[in-house]
């Protein structure tokens, strides 16, 4: 009985959250948001098998080791959220170099700035504000649907809001996450240096973990904010991304 009610509320709220986030996004077949259709319809037909046959002990196994690796992934994820966004060490004020921070790409309509990426830049000019000895990379390339690469539009923003061109450079030949660290690295010279790597909260663990893989010796996260309400999608994507990024590793 309880099994089943689970299953049934699991359901149905995956159904709801489907349902907000296309009336959020005005579309109803976003990426992951299908996950959480494909969930409500498994949730309310699990429900009713568990009603008429029961609830199987290895069903309930693999249903306990998949929110155990869904707890890992989530306690890794939030561990790189909490980290502090600067690291000031003494020694980083006084060395010769320049240092720099890389804004992560993300999509971008025909030539807007979409809201993750604006979060993204926000934080990024903040920091670049702050520091006014730092240069950034935005890093990004062009998708099928954009009308200029994500980095020139990065750099646009970016420029429109104050920031000096010469201290912006753009990288706009990646289409993912690690390519777009393992392309940034080919423009510093120093890999010792602090680089700061700005992402949306959710984002910046597994940005981090790509850094180092890309030979960053010194990684530290500057998160920028997330649409609340599309939050939980955001943060339950990543764990399978997260999962995909070790599962790499091995």
């Amino acid at each position: 009985m309880l099994w089943q009610i689970i299953f049934l509320a699991a359901g149905i709220l995956s159904l709801i959250y489907y349902s907000a986030i296309c009336i959020a996004l005005k579309k109803w077949d976003s990426t992951f948001s299908r996950f959480w259709l494909a969930a409500g319809i498994v949730g309310i037909a699990g429900s009713v098998l568990i009603r008429l046959y029961g609830m199987p002990c290895v069903v309930e196994a693999l249903i306990g080791i998949a929110v155990c690796l869904l707890l890992i992934a989530e306690i890794k994820i939030i561990t790189g959220m909490c980290r502090r966004p600067l690291e000031k060490r003494p020694e980083e004020d006084t060395r010769s170099g320049t240092r720099w921070i890389i804004v992560l790409g993300a999509q971008v309509r025909g030539r807007k700035i979409t809201d993750s990426l604006k979060r993204r830049l926000d934080s990024a000019l903040e920091y670049l504000k702050e520091h006014p000895d730092v240069h950034v990379i935005v890093s990004g390339g062009q998708g099928n649907d954009e009308e200029v690469t994500e980095a020139y539009a990065m750099a646009q923003y970016l420029e429109r809001a104050g920031i000096d061109c010469r201290r912006i450079i753009q990288e706009d030949a990646s289409v993912n996450t690690l390519e777009n660290l393992k392309f940034s690295r080919k423009l510093i010279a120093d890999v010792d240096t602090p680089v700061g790597i700005v992402s949306n909260n959710f984002h910046v663990y597994r940005g981090c973990v790509y850094a180092k893989r890309a030979g960053f010796k010194n990684p530290f996260p500057i998160a920028a904010g997330c649409h609340p309400l599309l939050f939980p999608n955001y943060f339950v994507r990543e764990c399978f991304a997260v999962w995909k990024l070790w599962l790499k590793k091995c």
